[in-house]
């Protein structure tokens, strides 16, 4: 049995991979600052399953805030030690960090470099960061191995991501702390981020509102269900050294046909309402999960029909409150 402290425990991956680690018999010390970056109601939905598992304790503070951080030093100077810091805790999204770069520059770069002083200072020899396949920029090839390209982003969400992927790699170099770096493409599932289309789509279709769609819709997606990206997460705690890792759907679906899916197992047609290309989007994303498949005989298992019905039976159980939650364009 190990004890992990998992940042943005609340979050939609966070709340999964915490759950599996407990799942399996580790205990977690998970750690959020409940932000309003989405609709807090859905983070608290997470929290409260958490915290009806045994193995789980929570602290509710900002890993920006350095000296939020000289509180687990001192734990871990007592009787708490941590196996791994898991940091999952991050503002995503890459319209909103156009809007607001500030909070994502605190959160993404300043709050990584608190985390891997924790590991620093307290000896912890394992640091795992989530980043994101938005790093690979406009030029990518397809699919994406991790030796493309990843100097040029296009929003300061990415650019923020590639800022912590090097801070990572200087406390690798100078202090020996192993580091896997994990790139997600597209994660998807029940009580995901309501700034992600599977969640908007799901609550537009299902209320009978207008589905807002940037584009003519054939731009694509690799889809990622998330329980195979917290399985692929835990299974990079057991690499040495420094690696970066992708996570990604096998599963390619454009937005039209993922609507079209939507529609079939909702039973009910969207009202679409068509806007111009947001800038900031890339047209399509597909990871080349060859390196996970080797190094971690890691491969998706859950496909997007399977993941999609999931998805809307969630919905539908919770639609009460769900269908309320506040969601942005």
């Amino acid at each position: 049995m190990a004890h992990y402290l998992v940042t943005g425990a609340a979050g939609f991956i966070g709340n999964h991979l915490t759950e599996m680690l407990i799942g399996q018999g580790d205990t977690v010390t998970g750690v959020d600052n409940m932000n309003d970056a989405y609709d807090v109601r859905m983070k608290e939905y997470r929290l409260r399953k958490l915290q009806a598992l045994p193995g789980f304790t929570f602290q509710k503070l900002d890993i920006s805030e350095r000296s939020n951080i000289e509180t687990f030093i001192e734990m871990g100077r007592s009787n708490v030690r941590f196996e791994a810091v898991i940091n999952l805790a991050a503002r995503a999204g890459v319209r909103a960090s156009v809007e607001n770069p500030w909070a994502f520059a605190e959160t993404n770069v300043t709050g990584t470099l608190n985390l891997l002083e924790l590991c620093r200072r307290n000896g912890i020899r394992k640091f795992i960061l989530a980043s994101t396949s938005s790093i690979y920029g406009a030029k990518a090839p397809m699919p994406t191995p991790e030796t493309a390209d990843s100097d040029h982003p296009l929003q300061p969400y990415a650019a923020s991501k590639k800022a912590a992927e090097v801070l990572c790699h200087a406390y690798h170099s100078l202090y020996d702390i192993d580091v896997s770096v994990v790139r997600y493409f597209t994660v998807y599932g029940p009580a995901g981020r309501p700034d992600m289309s599977m969640f908007r789509f799901t609550r537009w279709i299902s209320e009978g509102e207008p589905l807002r769609l940037y584009g003519d819709g054939k731009q694509s997606r690799g889809f990622t269900y998330v329980d195979d990206i917290a399985r692929g997460t835990i299974l990079a705690l057991k690499l040495p050294g420094y690696e970066i890792i992708n996570l990604g759907g096998h599963e390619v679906i454009t937005m039209n046909a993922l609507i079209a899916l939507l529609e079939e197992r909702i039973g009910r047609k969207a009202i679409l309402e068509l806007h111009p290309p947001n800038p900031a989007d890339m047209l399509t994303s597909h990871a080349d999960v060859t390196k996970a498949r080797n190094l971690l005989g890691w491969q998706p298992q859950v496909g997007m029909e399977e993941g999609v019905s999931r998805l809307v039976e969630w919905y539908s159980a919770e639609r009460e409150w769900a269908s309320k939650i506040q969601i942005t364009s």
